[in-house]
Order: C-alpha cells, then structure tokens, then sequence
C-alpha cells in the first residue's frame, strides 16, 4: 500500500512538473497588472526576470520594453531611443551604484546574444561603461537617477553612448518595485524625451 502511495505522489510530482514547463510565459499574451501605454507605431517585447543574458542581476519580475518606430533605423533621430520598465517583486535594494552595475551587466549581455564574437575584430569590441547619480526627484517617483550607458551598437559595431533617466517608484498595494528606464544617444533637451517622459507620466500601478 506504501509502494502504491509514493508511486502515485510520483506520478503526480511529473505532471505537475509537465505542466509547469509547457506553461511558457509568453510576453504577447501576458496581462499587465498595470498601466504602461503603447504609443501609435511603437512595438512592445517582455520576458521574465531574471534575465537569461544578465542572470547575476538578482531580480524577479517581468520586464516589458516599448520600442520607438525608429528604433532600429540608423538614420532615425529616434534610433536606439525605447524604455523599458521593471516589475520587480518585494522592495530591492536599489542606489545609483547598483542601477550602474545592473546596466553594465544588462548591456553587456544582450551585445553578447546579438553578436558573434568570433566575428568581430578584437579593436571593434568595447567594454561597457555605466555612470549614474541621483537628480532631482521627479513627481510620483520615490528616487530619480540619471546617467550614461557606453557601449557598442551591436546593429552598427560601433561605439554608442545612451543617455538615461531611471524612475523609482513603489506600487505598495501589490508589493511591488518599479524602475522604469528612459534612453536615447540624443540630448535630454531633444524632443524625443517628451514621448519617453509620457510613457512615465502616464503609468499606473493599477489599470
């Protein structure tokens, strides 16, 4: 009776298992439980925390990114310009130092999934250089940073320096941390920093 009793939580233990693993989280169809809009023409792309190309960043969350029409265009003014924001469970420990490292860790990552390094002359390929501090808090947010992310442009292997505002705000009903990210290589006195300042104006912690 024992034997049939352990072989029966077994059976049980793989089909949940099953399930689990054919349950892929699948950013398309996923339901925000917030408010972040999708502008005419930009295009979205979310995927879990932690990240798979930056899995030393101890978050766990969604990450859910809004892309400009222009973002991949290089002679766009609005090239490399989206943001991406983090729906962070509990409240981690977050100050211009760890956004920095993050970052670092972020686009080292994803040069590294976008490119074939077998490929590319050793003098093309730089390493990623972050600096941040704090600024003025914006309206609605708990912290706000703002500094510069140096890099390679995978999509050109050359180097591109992208400027960032970082928001920190808590949604305290659902137990959540946000950091939502603002960057473009252009100047923060360039038009296209009204449309990414929008998107953050007009999130909601509840839709």
């Amino acid at each position: 009776m024992k034997n049939l009793l352990v072989i029966f939580l077994f059976l049980i233990s793989i089909t949940i298992n099953a399930q689990e693993l054919s349950t892929a989280f699948d950013g398309h169809k996923w339901e925000a439980p917030y408010n972040l809009p999708i502008p005419k023409d930009w295009t979205i792309e979310r995927f879990l925390i932690p990240i798979s190309f930056a899995k030393q960043i101890p978050y766990k969350g969604v990450e859910d990114i809004r892309f400009t029409p222009g973002w991949a265009k290089a002679k766009s003014d609005e090239y490399w310009t989206y943001a991406f924001l983090w729906w962070l469970d509990d409240n981690p420990e977050t100050d211009a130092k760890i956004i920095a490292e993050n970052l670092k860790a972020y686009y080292t990552g994803l040069f590294k999934i976008n490119t074939d390094s077998t490929k590319i002359p050793a003098g093309k390929i730089i390493p990623v250089t972050t600096s941040f501090k704090e600024a003025t808090t914006d309206k609605g947010d708990v912290k706000t940073y703002t500094g510069t992310i140096e890099m390679n442009d995978y999509m050109q292997l050359k180097p591109i320096t992208l400027n960032c505002i970082a928001h920190l705000k808590f949604c305290e009903e659902d137990n959540k941390t946000i950091l939502f990210y603002e960057l473009s290589p252009q100047p923060f006195t360039h038009s296209i920093w009204l449309s990414l300042n929008q998107l953050w104006l007009d999130f909601k912690c509840k839709k």
